[in-house]
């Protein structure tokens, strides 16, 4: 089998993020609760699309590109942290994006201009319209352009998230239930993955925060990177829980992680978002209260980023 970090990579952030107590957290729930820093990565706003792109990056630039396109909603994370990213490394960022959300110059809007970002939107809900724009503005530049999917949810974006269970691993601290946010699949994907190379004793559970049939879109993101990584595997959509954490609505707030944003805040100073981390943090929070979780056993939460969307989304 190969290990991730033997594929190309570019350097985007820095490793390994933090691992903590929450003290306050986990006297309120009756159990042992930790959060995995990956909101500070130190790229833009910090978040875990920058795993991602060490891999996806690296790729455009093995590639000849000098045009990086993505996509997301207005608000994406990812699609900020993109262009961030392939503005460090000398490639001019393309946003193309849905006409969904907060377009105004607020939140990732706001950091997308400042870095001087070319945003373009569609007025679509169909991705397929989004990756033919794409195309169609490539070949109109006339340069070499590369492709990120919405998310960075491929095989070769979600080798960051294996890297990232090795690297908990790594830090030595036995982890009985890892939790994350699932918007696209590839964070949930690498995180199940990598829980089946080098943690088997950990649970782990997407929280939902899309409508997308994730049950169906995990497995098969786990099963490209398994073979990526020429991991003989049997995968199924067992070695994984799923929780629907959507509410409303993707990208539109709920009562119960607007109410989960504010417990983090006032108990331990840490800012989630409404769209992903707050809904996930939600969903910990249920389970703890029907006792899913035992008082010596030991759940870490991922902390996904996202603070550029807590600035334009209405709570």
């Amino acid at each position: 089998m190969r290990e991730p970090d033997s594929f190309p990579k570019v350097s985007l952030g820095i490793f390994p993020t933090p691992i903590h107590r929450l003290e306050n957290i986990s006297r309120l729930l009756g159990t042992n609760v930790l959060i995995k820093r990956d909101d500070l990565t130190g790229l833009g706003l910090g978040g875990n699309k920058t795993r991602k792109l060490e891999y996806l990056l690296a790729d455009a630039k093995k590639q000849g590109a000098e045009i990086v396109f993505t996509t997301g909603g207005a608000q994406s994370n990812h699609a900020m942290l993109t262009a961030a990213a392939a503005g460090k490394l000398g490639m001019k960022p393309i946003l193309i994006l849905k006409k969904r959300g907060v377009t105004e110059r607020l939140g990732n809007q706001l950091l997308e201009h400042l870095m001087g970002t070319d945003v373009r939107f569609v007025d679509t809900d169909d991705y397929a319209d989004i990756y033919a724009e794409m195309d169609r503005v490539g070949k109109e530049l006339g340069r070499p352009y590369y492709k990120i999917p919405c998310g960075g949810s491929n095989a070769l974006g979600s080798l960051g998230y294996v890297e990232c269970a090795r690297e908990i691993r790594d830090q030595g601290i036995p982890v009985d239930h890892l939790i994350c946010a699932e918007g696209s699949g590839g964070t949930m994907a690498g995180l199940a993955l990598g829980a089946k190379l080098y943690l088997p004793d950990t649970k782990v559970y997407g929280m939902m925060v899309d409508t997308d049939p994730f049950d169906q879109i995990t497995p098969a993101l786990m099963r490209e990177a398994a073979a990526l990584l020429e991991a003989d595997l049997t995968i199924s959509a067992s070695d994984f829980t799923l929780r629907d954490m959507c509410g409303p609505g993707y990208a539109i707030a709920s009562k119960a992680g607007n109410d989960a944003v504010a417990l983090m805040a006032e108990q331990e100073g840490i800012f989630l978002d409404p769209v992903y981390t707050g809904k996930a943090f939600a969903g910990l929070l249920e389970m703890a209260a029907e006792g899913r979780f035992g008082a010596e056993e030991t759940v870490l939460f991922l902390h996904s980023g996202g603070a550029g969307g807590l600035f334009a989304v209405k709570m």
